[in-house]
């Protein structure tokens, strides 16, 4: 029994051997399979004078909301939305039987208050009244006259007038419908005199690489190819909260008939200012959209990394990229398809 066990034994060891064995050739042949080759470029940061290339909506820079002082009961909206207007037309009117009521109260008042200031006075000079009297006579006095100023400015205020020449962009309330004072009623800008701008927004690094006065060029599709000549007028303080990006205004540099709030156009920025940035081959770029896109870095030629790259200028077949690759050294331009985020590489040449 013992000479049977043996050769048994043995054999078991002898097959575990060449399990073990064949195991870890499949798992050598596993990690060769998943070392993806690539081809990589390695990074070097130049001063460049990047384009910037943005888009945005045309307005005006002199928009008003327009609305009554007082408030009350809207007796009727002359205008409609897309309407031109010139300087001091009626563009609405509030009912005035309470201002007017009380314009009436404060000349009544006045009126008091005079006769009572000649009374006093009279009797004042027949040493019937005293000199405190008279005083706080002519006081009253000069209070309701005060009164009688402001009741007749707020009277004035019982209609609204266009402040310039423009167009009106919204209408923000109706006929008959009470509002308080402030209330919003009408939307009006200047387009008519050609105050057009086009508003952006940019990414932190290319807000600091601009400087007011720098030139731009924007395009549109409902200017039939037509390129306009722009500066940068204004640069925003703060973040706008809800799209993450500071504003920038570009102006135009002549009148551009054909325009309207809203219209969608494209820029292309130039920064007076030189700044760093890095160029790749455009086959590096994945997901490129207008401003931003993703490539994937490797620092170890061993493992890659997928980052969110800032674009900037677009060269033939290369393309500026102005953030985002600080802490890298190589990029991928070749087997970016087949990679995720981690992958192994294999560096060829």
């Amino acid at each position: 029994m013992k000479t049977k066990i043996i050769p048994i034994a043995f054999g078991s060891v002898f097959l575990l051997l060449l399990a073990c064995k064949g195991g870890s050739q499949r798992e050598k042949a596993i990690i060769q399979q998943d070392t993806i080759p690539v081809k990589v470029v390695s990074l070097v940061e130049e001063d460049t004078d990047a384009e910037i290339i943005t888009s945005g909506y045309f307005t005006t820079n002199d928009e008003t909301i327009l609305s009554f002082k007082n408030g009350g009961v809207i007796n009727r909206i002359y205008v409609k939305e897309g309407d031109r207007v010139t300087k001091g037309q009626l563009l609405a009117s509030v009912n005035p039987t309470e201002i007017g009521s009380q314009v009436e109260q404060v000349q009544l008042s006045v009126q008091k208050a005079q006769r009572d200031y000649d009374r006093a006075n009279k009797l004042f000079k027949d040493s019937v009244a005293t000199l405190e009297q008279l005083q706080n006579a002519k006081t009253a006095l000069d209070v309701a006259k005060q009164q009688i100023q402001s009741a007749k400015f707020n009277e004035g205020y019982t209609a609204i007038r266009a402040t310039r020449n423009g167009y009106v962009l919204k209408k923000l309330a109706n006929d008959g419908q009470i509002v308080g004072p402030g209330t919003p009623v009408l939307q009006i800008n200047g387009a008519s005199e050609g105050n057009w701008i086009l508003k952006v927004g940019l990414s932190d690094k290319q807000w600091s690489a601009l400087k007011v006065g720098d030139r731009a060029t924007i395009s549109s599709e409902a200017l039939s190819g037509q390129v306009l000549q722009a500066k940068v007028s204004r640069k925003s303080e703060s973040i706008d909260a809800q799209s993450g990006t500071f504003g920038v205004e570009l102006a135009l540099v002549n009148q551009v008939k054909g325009l309207a709030a809203g219209l969608f156009g494209k820029a292309s920025i130039y920064p007076s200012k030189k700044q760093n940035s890095f160029t790749i081959p455009y086959d590096a770029l994945l997901d490129g959209g207008e401003n931003e896109g993703y490539v994937f870095i490797t620092n170890d030629n061993q493992t890659v990394k997928k980052v969110k790259v800032q674009l900037g200028a677009i060269q033939k077949d290369k393309i500026a990229v102005t953030g985002g690759l600080e802490n890298a050294s190589s990029v991928i331009i070749s087997g970016s398809a087949y990679l995720t985020d981690g992958s192994k590489i294999k560096v060829v040449k």
